[in-house]
């Protein structure tokens, strides 16, 4: 365990044990007997890609780790492969893996770059056509695909939003709802096997939703009390 790792741990049990006012376990009982096999997160990845459209999400994905008794398992993946890939503001970010969905219980996939049309981003990825045919591709029983900001608009391009509830950045939504998206006035749309979140920030919205979805209230609850992060908006459920 590296230093930021035990660093982390030691504010989530001080955030757990503030909570219940005394030393407590990581998870409820009933937390204990929900699945036990690792919850596997692909961050999908692409040049220009934003910033903190991806970091949020692992972020709080491996954050979540540590009130939950099971693993929880978070990479970057290309669907070009592992290499390494500049963000929009000029990350560099490398020790990508290669494309798995089958090796994933939840797909995310960040935006970036659908205002510059010409630059490296969303739309790029749509032109280009490798990424949206690869998300299409990966659809199957048990996986989560779910996306943030401009890359609701990648599984638009893989017909993957169409005919169903979603949401996206407010610039891009009149763009999803002519590709026959059927738009939410929500924060999170959760449409089972398919989650969307509008705007930048709402990484933070989409993996805190998840994390309480996949780990339980309890796993949530002591995820936002670490991060000093309380998740907004409203969450669109189907059913």
């Amino acid at each position: 365990m590296n230093r930021r790792q035990i660093l982390r741990a030691a504010t989530a049990l001080s955030a757990t044990g503030a909570l219940a006012g005394t030393a407590t376990t990581p998870a409820s009982a009933a937390e204990e007997a929900g699945p036990t096999g690792p919850l596997r997160v692909h961050v999908v990845m692409y040049d220009g890609v934003e910033e903190l459209d991806f970091a949020a999400p692992y972020e709080v994905f491996s954050a979540a780790g540590f009130f939950t008794p099971r693993p929880v398992e978070v990479r970057y993946v290309s669907a070009t492969g592992a290499r390494t890939v500049t963000a929009a503001y000029g990350t560099v970010i490398r020790g990508i893996h290669h494309w798995a969905p089958d090796a994933a219980d939840i797909l995310v996939v960040p935006g970036g770059g659908y205002a510059r049309r010409d630059s490296p981003g969303v739309w790029a990825e749509i032109d280009r056509g490798t990424l949206p045919r690869a998300l299409a591709a990966a659809t199957r029983p048990g996986l989560t695909i779910s996306a943030l900001c401009t890359g609701v608009m990648l599984l638009s391009a893989a017909g993957l939003t169409h005919g169903r509830p979603c949401t996206t950045h407010n610039k891009a939504k009149p763009d999803l709802e002519r590709q026959g998206g059927l738009l939410k006035n929500a924060r999170v749309v959760d449409d089972g096997d398919l989650v969307t979140a509008g705007g930048i920030t709402s990484g933070l919205e989409l993996a805190l939703w998840l994390s309480r979805r996949e780990l339980g209230a309890d796993a949530a609850t002591d995820l936002e009390t670490m991060l000093e992060y309380e998740a907004r908006g409203t969450v669109w459920t189907a059913g």
